[in-house]
């Protein structure tokens, strides 16, 4: 009986942990545009200076997008192929586990009030942002690809952490650009 509430306890220590690293993220594009002539990109000012987020904040993510794009061999020009944009969602978020396993009828005859674990209700509450990634044609200044990663996000005073998340959240989302290239 030990052994179970030892396993079920290290299960639900490595959901909660592994939930904290998570990084949700879901795509879209135009699949009638061509993605090899999107070689040059520069970011679209009047749609980033409408995130609702800090200017530091801000700065740490178009470095993250510079740097991402730039690996993929994109070059950032004052002509560009695209434009870059971001804007953010940010939300709180309430989780309530229900830890009342173990209570029941135990092995043998009658109640067994001692069987069992961890009893009630744990609750948390973490802020969750979404960042929202839109790649527009310069010329005909429509949205041809769109990423959007949803994430727990560094609310401490740690800076270095919260600059590695929103590169960690940046990567995720920018994996799977251009589409159809195979990704490592």
């Amino acid at each position: 009986m030990k052994i179970f509430k030892g396993t079920a306890a290290l299960f639900f220590l490595l959901v909660v942990l592994s939930s904290c690293t998570t990084v949700r993220v879901a795509t879209d594009y135009d699949r009638d545009a061509n993605f090899g002539e999107y070689n040059t990109f520069a970011f679209f000012k009047p749609g980033i200076d409408k995130a609702e987020i800090s200017d530091l904040d801000k700065k740490r993510i178009l470095r993250a997008i510079d740097a991402e794009l730039a690996s993929k061999g994109m070059v950032k020009n004052e002509n560009p192929a695209i434009l870059v944009s971001i804007f953010t969602k940010e939300r709180e978020r309430v989780n309530v586990y229900n830890n009342n396993f173990g209570w029941g009828w135990g092995w043998g005859w009658g109640w067994n009030p001692w069987w069992g674990g961890a009893y009630g209700s744990t609750v948390s509450t973490s802020t969750e942002g979404s960042l929202y990634i839109d790649l527009i044609d310069a010329q005909t200044k429509e949205l041809v690809w769109q990423g959007v990663g949803s994430a727990r996000l560094i609310t401490s005073g740690n800076i270095d952490k919260k600059e590695e998340r929103i590169r960690e959240i940046v990567r995720e989302i920018l994996v799977n650009y251009p589409p159809g290239v195979a990704s490592n």
